[in-house]
């Protein structure tokens, strides 16, 4: 059966991206399922609101307190429906399946949809994309948001853990693609609440991995290697998605301010993070750095071979990149140019076949 569905949604100074947020909801809506937009407005002072009045049922004042979960949990409050799906003005909807969705709601009505959100930033030269999963879908009988900032959905019944379902629906991310220039402000804005929350919560270790996420977001690889070390002294567990997604960014942490030699140090976990072709390839860059050539090797043709990838190209042109540059390296031209031409239109495979070619044709004329 269908059910009415609230998309609320908090913005500030967010006309860049809104409108194709909202234009993609919109396109999503039905005759016989109603879908009603509600926009929470935390002080804009650009054209915000006039572009959300054209899309949303509702567009409403909230006076900003430092605190995420106080927003959302007021623009729940205004919904008309009990079903919430949460968004992020920069997050644009690709899919969503209402009628899975129904079919999902009818087995778990008390449960949190986790949907895909596909990250976009940029790394090797190209767009870069790391699939994650948030709890955004749920019934607000049950559930509201908590925490001042990286807030999540929790059960309104202190302590009570939630059964969890994968919601069909999926958004691309794309308030990361900015310059660092344009990234600062957040970044500041998000380490502010950080580090007062911190301050109330000195052995919270998810705490540390925000913060070195926030850093990590402007390439200031020092400090955020500095608070993903701090995290890790606490007990984690390699289950949870956040861990392993901190392991591969403390790991290219470590290898951007030159300790490739502690990076190994990361053999010790490898059973435990070996699930997935974005470690395998980690460790790949790892031994390369250390001049381990032949086990680098190894690790970038089991990535290769690894069905689990959350960042585009782990599994496939990144580790067959760099096993063209080994054998580049041992000087093997032939291979390594094979290699590099399968990598498709990756921009720094395209780079070492013109380089490589050039080269070659260069030597021939002497």
């Amino acid at each position: 059966m269908p059910y009415p569905i609230s998309v609320c949604m908090i913005a500030k100074n967010e006309e860049k991206y809104i409108e194709k947020c909202l234009a993609a909801i919109r396109s999503h809506a039905t005759e016989s399922v109603a879908l009603e937009i509600i926009v929470v407005d935390t002080g804009s002072t650009d054209r915000t609101k006039e572009i959300a009045a054209r899309y949303a049922d509702k567009v409403l004042d909230f006076v900003w307190v430092n605190d995420f979960s106080a927003a959302r949990n007021y623009s729940i409050s205004q919904a008309s429906y009990d079903y919430i799906l949460s968004l992020d003005c920069d997050e644009i909807i690709t899919q969503l399946d209402l009628d899975q969705l129904f079919a999902l709601i009818e087995q778990h009505p008390e449960a949190v949809g986790f949907i895909a959100i596909d990250n976009h930033y940029f790394s090797n030269q190209t767009d870069t994309v790391y699939r994650d999963r948030l709890g955004r879908f749920f019934h607000r009988g049950f559930f509201h948001f908590d925490a001042p900032i990286h807030e999540q959905v929790v059960h309104k019944r202190i302590g009570t853990r939630y059964e969890s379902y994968n919601a069909p629906i999926a958004v691309d991310h794309v308030g990361y693609l900015g310059s660092i220039e344009a990234l600062r402000p957040k970044v500041e804005r998000n380490n502010t609440l950080l580090f007062q929350e911190l301050e109330k919560d000195r052995e919270n270790p998810y705490l540390y991995f925000q913060i070195g996420q926030s850093y990590n977001m402007i390439y200031d690889y020092e400090n955020s290697y500095k608070y993903y070390k701090e995290a890790l002294n606490y007990d984690i567990d390699p289950a949870e998605e956040w861990v392993q997604m901190m392991i591969i960014a403390y790991a290219n942490a470590l290898l951007h301010t030159g300790r490739e030699v502690d990076a190994l140090q990361l053999e010790a976990i490898y059973d435990a993070f070996a699930g997935t072709a974005d470690f395998l390839c980690m460790m790949g860059r790892i031994y390369l750095a250390n001049g381990q050539y032949v086990k680098a090797m190894m690790e970038f043709v089991k990535a290769i071979h690894c069905p689990v990838a959350r960042e585009n190209g782990t599994n496939s042109f990144l580790p067959t990149y760099n096993i063209g540059l080994i054998n580049e390296m041992m000087g093997d031209i032939p291979t390594a140019l094979t290699h590099y031409r399968n990598c498709g239109e990756f921009p720094l495979a395209l780079q070492k076949i013109e380089e490589l070619t050039t080269l070659h044709h260069s030597s021939h004329l002497i």
